[in-house]
C-alpha cells in the first residue's frame, strides 16, 4: 500500500496519552497510538516522535514559581512520556530509541541528529524527549526543530482537536474549520495552531504541518496514505 510521505515527525500531546483519565498515562490509549505507529513503520514510513508533557505538568504551579525551573519540570515530564512510548513500541515488536536533549545516559541516548537519522534509516522509531533542552521553548517548537533537523517532509500535529479553526470550537458554536492554510496566514491571523516560533520555523524550512485529531489513532495512518483529514498548513 502506497504512502505519500517517507519520513514524518509526529507530535503527540501529553493529554492524548492520558486518555479519559485526564492525567498520567493511560495504557490502552498509549498502546493504540503505538499500534498505528507500528502500522506506519510496516508501510516503510520513517517515524520520529515528539511528545508533550501536559498529562503530568502544565507550566508554573503558582505565579511566584520560577519559569525556568517550571520548564525544567516540564522537560522531565516529556522524558517520562517518551520512555512510556518507547516501552509500548517495544512490546509491539517495534525497534525504538529514546533520545533526549538532556544528558541522562543511564536511561536513554543523548540527542544526536546524525545518530537519529541513522536509526530512522534502519527502520527504528526515534522518540525525542526533553524538549529543546532550553526553557521558554514549547514542545511544538521542539517538534518543528527536530522535523527540520531530520529532514522530515511533514510535521503531524496530533492533538485533541480535529483541525485549525478561526476561533476556539470548544467555546464558540459558529467556529469555522479550515481545510488548508499557508504558514503566513496562520502567523498573520494569529491562529492558535501552535506558538509563533514553531510556525515560523516550519515556514522558513518549508515543512508542511498537518493538524488532526488523535482521539482516533487511525488518523495517523490515514494521513500517511494521503487521505484528507484535519487542516494542512503549507506555503
Amino acid at each position: 500500500m502506497s504512502t505519500v510521505y517517507k519520513r514524518i515527525l509526529l507530535k503527540v500531546s501529553g493529554e492524548v496519552l492520558a486518555g479519559e483519565k485526564g492525567h498520567g498515562i493511560d495504557n490502552d490509549m498509549t498502546m493504540s497510538v503505538c499500534r498505528v505507529i507500528k502500522e506506519c513503520c510496516d508501510l516503510g514510513v520513517q517515524v520520529g516522535v515528539v511528545v508533550g508533557g501536559g498529562n503530568f505538568w502544565r507550566g508554573r504551579s503558582s505565579e511566584n514559581m520560577d519559569r525556568t525551573r517550571a520548564d525544567h519540570i516540564g522537560m522531565l515530564a516529556t522524558v517520562m512520556n517518551s520512555l512510556a512510548l518507547g516501552d509500548a513500541l517495544s512490546q509491539l515488536g517495534v525497534d525504538a530509541r529514546v533520545q533526549t536533549s538532556l544528558t541522562i545516559p543511564q536511561i536513554c541516548e543523548t540527542y544526536n541528529k546524525d545518530a537519529a537519522v541513522r536509526h530512522l534509516e534502519k527502520g527504528r522509531v526515534v522518540i525525542f524527549g526533553g524538549g529543546t533542552g532550553c526553557p521558554f521553548f514549547s514542545t511544538d517548537t521542539t517538534a518543528a526543530l527536530r522535523a527540520a533537523e531530520i529532514g522530515a517532509e511533514v510535521y503531524f500535529k496530533a492533538t485533541n482537536v480535529d483541525g485549525v479553526y478561526d476561533k476556539d470550537p470548544n467555546k464558540f458554536a459558529d467556529a469555522v474549520k479550515f481545510d488548508e492554510l499557508t504558514h503566513s496566514e496562520v502567523l498573520a491571523r494569529g491562529l492558535k495552531v501552535m506558538d509563533s516560533t514553531a510556525s515560523s520555523l516550519c515556514r522558513e524550512n518549508g515543512i508542511a504541518i498537518l493538524v488532526f485529531n488523535l482521539n482516533d489513532p487511525e488518523n495517523v495512518l490515514r494521513a500517511v496514505k494521503g487521505e484528507i483529514i484535519g487542516t494542512i498548513v503549507k506555503e
